[in-house]
């Protein structure tokens, strides 16, 4: 499976796209980030303060972000719990969806089970978010509707 419009979308509504690299906003510092929610490296040079990059490479990095995502997102699942269990991997990164009651839930079978859970996932650096609070329960919206 490949991620959907309404993930991309979602994945953009919640990340916004900036061209000027930024701290991040739980720790302040690191990891900075760069376009739709990218971490890491960009052509090799780790993302930093001061780095820019054009809509364009933004666009190529949301993709690759994505389909690097993908094998981590279990299946059989419906393009809408698809996406949504792929924006919260992008969110929280491969380690801890894998470990996450979500994708155990999901792969039992118990889907009210884990869109219930999506509400788990708001918290940065030990802190309640907003935004995140917000998000998973756009996330879990988008994996109820089957």
């Amino acid at each position: 499976m490949k991620i959907g419009i309404k993930g991309i979308a979602l994945i953009s509504e919640f990340e916004g796209c900036k061209l000027h690299a930024y701290a991040d906003p739980a720790t302040h510092g690191e990891p900075y980030t760069i376009g739709v929610g990218h971490t890491g490296t960009v052509d090799g040079v780790k993302v930093h303060l001061g780095m820019t990059i054009t809509q364009e490479k933004a666009n190529e990095l949301l993709e690759k972000d994505t389909e690097r995502f993908t094998p981590h997102i279990p299946t059989p699942a419906t393009q809408n719990q698809f996406d949504a269990m792929l924006s919260l991997c992008f969110n929280i990164g491969p380690g801890a969806f894998d470990k996450s009651l979500i994708k155990r839930m999901h792969k039992l079978g118990y889907h009210k089970g884990a869109a219930k859970a999506f509400l788990m996932y708001n918290k940065a650096a030990g802190k309640v978010m907003a935004g995140l609070t917000r998000r998973r329960e756009a996330e879990k919206a988008l994996y109820e509707r089957g």
